[in-house]
């Protein structure tokens, strides 16, 4: 059954295993011990930060690890603000970051801090003039991630770096997604990553504090990792998740090749056997493996499990799927279609064969879902139509909203207009998506008992 959810998880890649295993006879001892059992667990623990710190772009002092990636987030805009308190409490941060560092801001505003979000194109990128601007004089941190985890979309970090450092603001990189395809270049001062997105074992983060970072670190105090992660080190894990990155990253160049022409294939088929589709992210600058599309009229989580049935494994950022009932939110700063939604991410070794499995199966799916919701098919015009409709969706869940609005378009001249009356969030975002995508007039929202009014004007 192919997987196609590496951005989520990758497999355990087969370095990572082997390591894991010797390793567990070797690690079990406390490294902080002088015996010979201590003395060999440290130099295993040394080694593989050794090994993570040339991978990552820092001096082995300046990386600790941690139990997880949003353990390495939190610790770092927790220990970064803290440190820099003198300065002020003022957060920069883009509007799709993961949801790690979204909640390190909120619990920092909580907490009497403040924090800008920086918003970004249709493509999901920032403007590093735009960060710029959202610095102040009392910021004291900003973020953002090297890649994004739900489109693919690269953010130019390096040059950002360079505006924050140039106003003397440290910049936290999330490198979680792109850290096993290379290393992050630019002058940033903090970096946060996962092992378990590029093969290593769950439950190890990275967390590298540039030298002259201010950095205090929260929580009660622990002598282990500098003081910056509290607990004792997993070592069989962390020497996994060290000789797994050294293996992807010898890897990663040919494997980007062949995945970039994969998805390059997706991308492409996509968009010319499925109706009605909006492929989104940056088709250009964005990571090699991860491709994320949407499509009108379908139920994502229904989408999914047919999937699923169908014996592929994919993930969805869409509103309608299982996990939340509110719309992603960086489809929503992107300004894209959020309802079905499927994001593609092939781990390494993914084959021709398994893509064009996924390909031919694809069409046929979103047909039968959307047939199953009963999506609008071409009808004839009315003989007399009238120059306004209201469509009554209240209580109704995407993309039922879009369908019935779809449905009835064409009983409105050109010019006249559609109302849509609907109480779900997706509602907000999803009918300027498919005005957008089917080039009519999306007018505007108005106040209606018990949800909003969508206004839209046919065109064509």
């Amino acid at each position: 059954m192919p997987y196609f959810d590496a951005a989520s998880s990758a497999p355990l890649h087969p370095v990572a295993r082997q390591a894991l295993l010797a390793s567990l006879d070797e690690g079990w001892a406390d490294p902080a011990r002088l015996y010979r059992e201590g003395r060999r667990a440290a130099l295993l623990l040394d080694a593989a930060r050794e090994a993570a710190a040339e991978a990552v772009g820092c001096r082995p002092d300046e990386l600790v690890f941690t139990s997880s990636g949003t353990r390495a987030v939190h610790s770092a805009v927790a220990g970064a603000l803290s440190g820099r308190r003198r300065v002020g409490r003022h957060l920069v941060l883009s509007a799709v970051e993961h949801s790690s560092v979204l909640h390190s801001a909120a619990a920092f505003e909580a907490e009497g801090g403040s924090f800008t979000e920086v918003p970004v194109d249709r493509a999901g990128a920032v403007d590093p003039s735009a960060y710029g601007r959202a610095l102040r004089a009392d910021t004291a941190l900003a973020c953002l991630q090297s890649a994004n985890h739900e489109v693919g979309t690269e953010q130019p970090v390096a040059e950002t770096a360079e505006i924050c450092a140039e106003a003397g603001v440290p910049l936290l990189v999330d490198a979680a997604q792109s850290l096993g395809w290379g290393p992050v270049t630019g002058r940033w001062s903090l970096l946060a990553a996962s092992a378990h997105k590029w093969g290593g074992p769950a439950g190890v983060g990275l967390l590298a504090v540039r030298k002259g970072v201010r950095f205090a670190p929260q929580g009660p105090a622990d002598e282990r990792e500098s003081g910056r992660a509290a607990g004792f080190e997993n070592i069989p894990a962390i020497v996994a998740a060290a000789a797994s990155l050294r293996a992807v990253r010898a890897e990663a160049a040919a494997e980007a090749v062949r995945l970039r022409a994969l998805v390059d294939r997706i991308r492409a088929a996509v968009g010319t056997s499925v109706p009605d589709v909006e492929v989104v992210g940056d088709p250009v600058r964005r990571l090699p493996h991860l491709v994320t599309f949407s499509c009108l009229y379908v139920d994502g989580e229904t989408l999914l499990h047919e999937l699923d049935r169908a014996g592929f494994s994919v993930s969805s950022g869409s509103s309608c799927t299982s996990s939340t009932l509110t719309p992603s939110h960086v489809l929503k700063a992107m300004g894209v279609l959020t309802e079905g939604n499927i994001r593609v991410s092939l781990p390494a070794g993914t084959t021709d064969e398994q893509v064009d499995g996924f390909l031919d199966v694809l069409p046929g799916v979103v047909a039968e879902v959307r047939q199953r919701l009963g999506a609008p098919v071409p009808a004839a015009p009315s003989p007399a139509p009238r120059t306004s409709l209201v469509v009554d969706a209240l209580g109704r869940r995407c993309p039922i909203p879009v369908i019935e609005l779809a449905k009835v378009i064409g009983g409105v001249p050109v010019g006249g207009t559609v109302t849509v009356l609907a109480d779900d969030e997706a509602a907000r975002l999803d009918i300027p998506a498919w005005c957008e995508m089917r080039e009519q007039e999306y007018v505007g929202e108005e106040p209606a008992d018990d949800g909003s009014a969508y206004v839209v004007r046919r065109l064509h």
